[in-house]
């Protein structure tokens, strides 16, 4: 059963995190016909059922260990937050934060938790969940993008509504919600820490994947400094722009000499370089073709 922890001050839960006043539950008086919700209660581990939303799904198990160690020692400091289910027949309770508290209880068999129960519907608790997930610092770069992406796909948060949620900038979040336009590959060598943000960062702007992953390659069989990556790009990419100016350029001076050979009924040949420099050779046979040219070129008939 669920037992009232009476010398515990009341928890403000996630809502001022999130900036809900509205939802914040104050005092237990506030629900009348529920002496449970929006307070602190020591709560039988058996009641709280884990939480379908919770975006992170990889819990490092020597960190929950450690957890229990000093659990056993020093109790739980911080509840974890639970909601009271619709129709709660059985009495159960689903989880909102503290899954890693949880887990580390359970594995030394308490039986209650210090525990705060509050109200919130399933898009709530999905924003809930992926917000206090953000907050927490052993996050890799793309985890933390997936969960601002859900945010923004699931919740329909604005980039300028999520920068408010989390605290965050709003150049901060779009930086790591680009991480997701990277290869998969690479994604993942950053989740597994083999490269940075910052050479994710790099190399997002490589349009094509399979230069990010020739890039990404380079990273890691020569160890390549987030600057070295910077440059190794630019280059890249300056190699394509010129490219892309050199054949524009060709494709001007083709269309010239066609003109010319079609206006001057001869042959012409136009030479350029990359700069866009060159010239026109026009050849002749004769002192009288080379008088016809040039009264077409003066416009004489």
């Amino acid at each position: 059963m669920a037992k009232k922890n009476k010398k515990q001050a009341l928890g403000r839960g996630l809502s001022a995190l999130l900036d809900d006043p509205q939802n914040e539950i104050n005092s237990i008086n506030e629900i009348s016909a529920d002496k449970v919700t929006g307070n602190i209660i020591d709560l039988d581990l058996k009641q709280i059922e884990i939480n379908p939303f919770q975006p992170r799904t990889n819990f490092n198990e020597e960190s929950v260990l450690e957890l229990a160690e000093s659990i056993k020692t020093l109790g739980i400091i911080q509840p974890i937050t639970v909601r009271k289910l619709d129709n709660n027949t059985n009495n159960k309770y689903q989880l909102v934060s503290g899954e890693r508290r949880l887990r580390a209880a359970r594995s030394i068999k308490l039986k209650t938790i210090p525990t705060y129960v509050r109200i919130a519907n399933d898009q709530e608790i999905l924003e809930m969940a992926l917000v206090e997930n953000i907050q927490r610092r052993d996050l890799d770069p793309i985890e933390i993008a997936l969960s601002y992406n859900r945010l923004v796909e699931e919740i329909k948060l604005t980039q300028n509504q999520l920068s408010q949620r989390v605290g965050k900038k709003r150049s901060t979040v779009a930086n790591y919600m680009r991480l997701l336009k990277l290869d998969p590959i690479i994604q993942s060598g950053i989740r597994d820490g083999f490269l940075s943000m910052g050479h994710g960062r790099a190399l997002i702007n490589i349009e094509q994947q399979e230069e990010q992953l020739k890039i990404y390659e380079k990273i890691i069989s020569k160890g390549l400094s987030v600057r070295n990556t910077e440059v190794l790009v630019q280059k890249l990419n300056l190699g394509k722009e010129n490219k892309k100016k050199y054949a524009k350029i060709s494709e001007v001076h083709i269309d010239a000499e066609n003109e010319l050979k079609k206006y001057l009924n001869s042959s012409v040949f136009v030479k350029f370089n990359k700069k866009g420099k060159g010239s026109i050779i026009i050849p002749f046979d004769s002192n009288k073709s080379l008088n016809d040219l040039i009264k077409k070129i003066k416009r004489e008939d």
